[in-house]
């Protein structure tokens, strides 16, 4: 799979050369290594490495004769007792499937000066660097690029394009989050209780990520309860949740560097008050609507329209004289994958393989009552798959879970 997605961005680029750096460590007085390292995604993606210091070389020919080279650090055994063992360039080839690979401390000088010089690699007339402040090792690769004149592009491009579809190995590990991140919603359903404060059941969620295989969380976890549940990105979760409010928890597991990213808003006390539920149920019918309309050829403007359009004609009187679309202040989804927000061109029509989110929401701020459903869909060659799907969303579903539906 890694070699089938190295091939697929070599058809992407022109007579070249790309370079993807890895991350770094951080490094700390006391400790020689940074415990939580976590790769950097493009380089995770083509390689599947987590070796910190490295760099992927590849060599994109005209003549259809591309080449891949890679640079990682040696071991040193005076560092495994702290980090454990690591793999060096010998256990690298067999896991990566890349031949040619050699000590990251030859990079200078097997790339570095003969980019510099322009002696054997002169007729790559293309350089492909990650754009981006602060992007590891890519300052001097620039300024060498400059010297020797060739064209210098944005490699983040061709590979959002190549990322934006996503492959059976990805998928198999998006189900997997969206299944752990619906079990953490579950059990925080089963336990919410008047008088709990946002940062327990916050605990709660990121305790069965952990549970369930989860690495760590895709981002800070949002448990917004009453007032805070109209607050899009609130993730102090300070606050004590009281007997009659409803609680938003916008929360992601990460599992083996894919995230889920999936909303459900319940109710502190287990039932729905008849406000809560008329609001809750218009946004619910939202999301069903658009959901219906997710095939191969939508775009998300489309989408958008769709939810727009159904808030507009199902909603008279329930948020006011001019209804609740005003009250839908942020975007129908985004993509998903190894960035909560993937890359990818939001001008793109659906593909099958593509994953996105589909959260519309409500947020009356005057009445500390916000609504959020939020679900990680799967486009198929058919329509599309809910990957979410064992959150419940319907408001019968939810009470029964908490033990209150009648």
């Amino acid at each position: 799979m890694l070699e089938a997605r190295r091939e697929q961005l070599f058809e992407r680029l022109k007579e070249g050369i790309a370079v993807i750096r890895s991350a770094d460590r951080r490094a700390y007085d006391e400790y020689p290594q940074d415990s939580d390292f976590r790769q950097d995604n493009n380089f995770y993606y083509l390689t599947g490495l987590e070796t910190p210091e490295s760099w992927l070389v590849m060599f994109s020919r005209s003549d259809g004769r591309d080449s891949v080279v890679l640079f990682v650090p040696e071991r040193d055994p005076s560092q495994e007792i702290w980090t454990g063992s690591q793999v060096g360039p010998a256990e690298v080839k067999k896991l990566t499937g890349i031949k040619s690979v050699y000590p990251s401390s030859e990079f200078e000088k097997r790339f570095l000066r003969q980019l510099a010089r322009g002696a054997q690699l002169a007729k790559y007339t293309h350089l492909y660097l990650l754009a981006g402040v602060g992007v590891p090792g890519v300052r001097e690769i620039v300024d060498l690029g400059l010297e020797t004149h060739r064209s210098i592009s944005d490699l983040g491009e061709p590979l959002a394009e190549l990322r934006q579809v996503k492959d059976s190995v990805e998928l198999a590990r998006l189900r997997r989050a969206a299944w752990i991140t619906g079990e953490a919603q579950r059990e925080a359903m089963r336990s919410v209780r008047p008088g709990m404060y946002e940062y327990e059941l916050e605990a709660l969620i990121e305790y069965v990520f952990r549970l369930r295989g989860a690495e760590r969380v895709g981002f800070p976890s949002i448990v917004g309860s009453g007032p805070n549940s109209v607050i899009l990105h609130h993730d102090k979760n300070r606050r004590r949740m009281e007997d009659g409010d409803l609680v938003v928890v916008d929360v992601g597991a990460e599992f083996e560097y894919y995230t889920a990213d999936v909303t459900r808003t319940f109710p502190v006390n287990g039932k729905f008050s008849e406000r809560q539920r008329e609001v809750y149920e218009l946004v619910l019918a939202t999301q069903e609507a658009v959901l219906e309309a997710i095939r191969p050829g939508v775009t998300m403007r489309e989408l958008r329209a769709i939810a727009d359009r159904y808030l507009r004609e199902h909603s008279s009187g329930l948020c006011g004289r001019s209804g609740c679309q005003k009250y839908f202040v942020h975007g129908l989804g985004h993509w998903l994958g190894m960035d909560v927000h993937d890359v990818g061109s939001y001008t793109s029509a659906l593909e099958p393989g593509m994953v996105l989110t589909v959260e519309p929401g409500i947020y009356l701020a005057e009445e500390g009552l916000g609504v959020r459903i939020e679900d990680d869909v799967l486009v198929t060659e058919e329509g599309h798959e809910v990957l979410s799907k064992n959150a419940p969303r319907t408001v019968w579903e939810i009470e029964d879970l908490m033990g209150r539906a009648p």
